[in-house]
């Protein structure tokens, strides 16, 4: 009978510390997609490596992602800030790092198993102390794929949820959740499995299918400064808004669906003290300025920031908005035109068809409520629409035109994608506005649209080109024979290529 006296030597390349050492300080430090690549086919290789001590296994993990970090921040700089992207290199790009983030997890998650599988084993004994650690950089890795999803706007896969919640709970049960721990060593503050599941929790619902890319990352960042405000708790609150089940791995639900049973992994989440805080902020950046311990990830202008805050404080509140209108299920087309220019133009009177210009598209609409309706697209990069794009559509056999904007925008799966259009106005009207100066309107006009339906008794909405909006000038236009005066009140949205302003009207008797 032979006797095995010495373990065997793992059989990969980076056991050894020396060429641990070479393989990081040889990555493409000008060329981050590479690095990357390069990281995640290291990550593959290990996936198959045997004879590895858990402890120095972890250890080359953590190496290796340590080093990954200085790499993924300007992939995300890139992916959210280049908007020459092709198609093509935008689903690398978003490939290149939302797998990142997932083989990274998988890989922590393997170590925190392998231990729990064979506790008495020498590595798993050694690996104890850095259980916490490996399942709060588990968890932080699985809600980074929760934003670069949404970056997509992508449902989010059922497994995913799934591993944040047993990580949650396995944490709980190992007494590790609340832990707080750096999850980089050049990332502010400390986190822990807990709030990382809270985070997981407030960015599902936060609406995100109604933000630009951008205002996501924002979003995101936003919801890092106010987490610890936030509450999960066992027991149902007074403010209690929504409920999570981490044991059975769903998605939140709001609270107007009853979780049923008592049971172990059930939360329910509260917005806590943040609408106050969120509603503060609001005033501080509306006044210019930011408080110095927000991290936003690099400086952003107010005229950014101020819509997402805004957009937060609706999703934040004691009661989210809900449905105000019964959707119906509908298979008819519309006709859609897109912009300011093309919507004034239809509203002053000269109203296309497909045949007469190429502009016109025709969407299939599968559901329309009071409020708008849902379109179904091909998902080509010709036929995107942009959150916020203004559109002006005309369902099949009516003779009137709608002003719509573009809010909620989901991936299907395919090269399919979904639509959610809201109505502005269904009796819209070009207008020509002349400011008033020193007693006199202005002799040069200002094209606009003017919302005549859905305002408030005394209060005049008119949609502007970008920029065209001046809360210091009253103006006046001309229809039916009658002179309107508006005084400016305030900027109510902005969109690419257009501004919706507030004004009191005031019409001759």
């Amino acid at each position: 009978m032979r006797l095995n006296f010495f373990a065997q030597r793992p059989d990969h390349l980076l056991a050894d510390a020396k060429e641990l050492k070479r393989v990081l300080a040889d990555l493409h430090v000008d060329k981050a997609a590479k690095a990357v690549d390069e990281l995640r086919s290291w990550f593959e290789s290990l996936k198959h490596a045997e004879h590895f001590r858990l402890d120095h296994y972890f250890d080359v993990l953590r190496q290796l992602d340590d080093a990954a970090q200085e790499h993924l921040r300007p992939l995300l700089r890139t992916y959210l800030q280049s908007p020459s992207l092709s198609k093509v290199e935008d689903e690398r790009q978003w490939a290149r790092v939302y797998g990142y983030w997932g083989d990274i997890a998988e890989l922590y998650t393997e170590c925190v198993e392998r231990a729990r599988l064979d506790p008495k084993d020498k590595g798993s004994e050694a690996f104890k102390v850095s259980v916490p650690l490996a399942q709060l950089r588990s968890q932080a890795a699985r809600c980074t794929q929760l934003k670069w999803l949404a970056y997509r706007y992508a449902a989010t896969p059922e497994d995913l949820w799934k591993s944040l919640g047993a990580t949650f709970l396995a944490a709980e049960t190992a007494a590790n959740a609340h832990k707080p721990l750096p999850v980089y060593p050049t990332q502010r503050g400390l986190s822990s499995v807990a709030q990382q599941y809270l985070h997981a929790v407030v960015f599902s619902t936060s609406s995100m299918d109604s933000l630009m890319p951008l205002q996501i990352e924002l979003a995101d960042r936003l919801i890092a400064h106010f987490l610890s405000n936030f509450v999960l708790s066992p027991d149902c609150r007074p403010d209690s808004v929504y409920w999570v089940d981490a044991a059975s791995g769903s998605a939140p639900f709001r609270l107007a669906r009853h979780p049923g049973t008592s049971r172990p992994g059930l939360r329910f989440f509260s917005p806590g003290k943040v609408p106050q805080a969120l509603d503060d902020l609001i005033h501080v950046v509306e006044r210019g300025e930011l408080p110095p311990d927000l991290n936003l990830g690099g400086e952003h202008t107010q005229r950014v920031l101020l819509p997402v805050l805004r957009h937060l404080r609706v999703y934040w509140a004691m009661h989210p908005p809900q449905r105000r209108h019964r959707r119906h299920a509908v298979k008819t087309r519309m006709l859609v035109l897109r912009g300011f220019d093309e919507s004034y133009t239809v509203f002053a009177g000269v109203h296309p068809s497909a045949a007469s210009t190429p502009k016109v598209e025709s969407w299939v609409v599968e559901n329309v409520s009071l409020g708008g309706f849902r379109a179904y697209l091909d998902d080509a990069p010709e036929l995107q629409v942009k959150l916020g794009a203004l559109l002006c559509a005309q369902p099949d056999g009516s003779g009137n035109w709608l002003l719509g904007v573009a809010r909620r925008f989901n991936r299907i799966g395919g090269r399919r994608a979904s639509l959610g259009v809201q109505v502005l106005s269904r009796q819209a009207q070009s207008i020509e506005l002349r400011p008033r100066r020193s007693g006199f309107s202005a002799a040069i006009a200002i094209p606009g649209i003017w919302l005549r339906d859905g305002g408030e008794a005394g209060v005049e909405r008119i949609l502007l080109p970008l920029g065209a909006f001046n809360v210091r000038e009253s103006v006046e236009f001309s229809h039916d024979d009658r002179r309107y005066s508006l005084t400016p009140v305030e900027l109510e949205e902005t969109g690419a290529d257009y501004e919706i302003g507030r004004f009191h009207g005031q019409a001759p008797a």
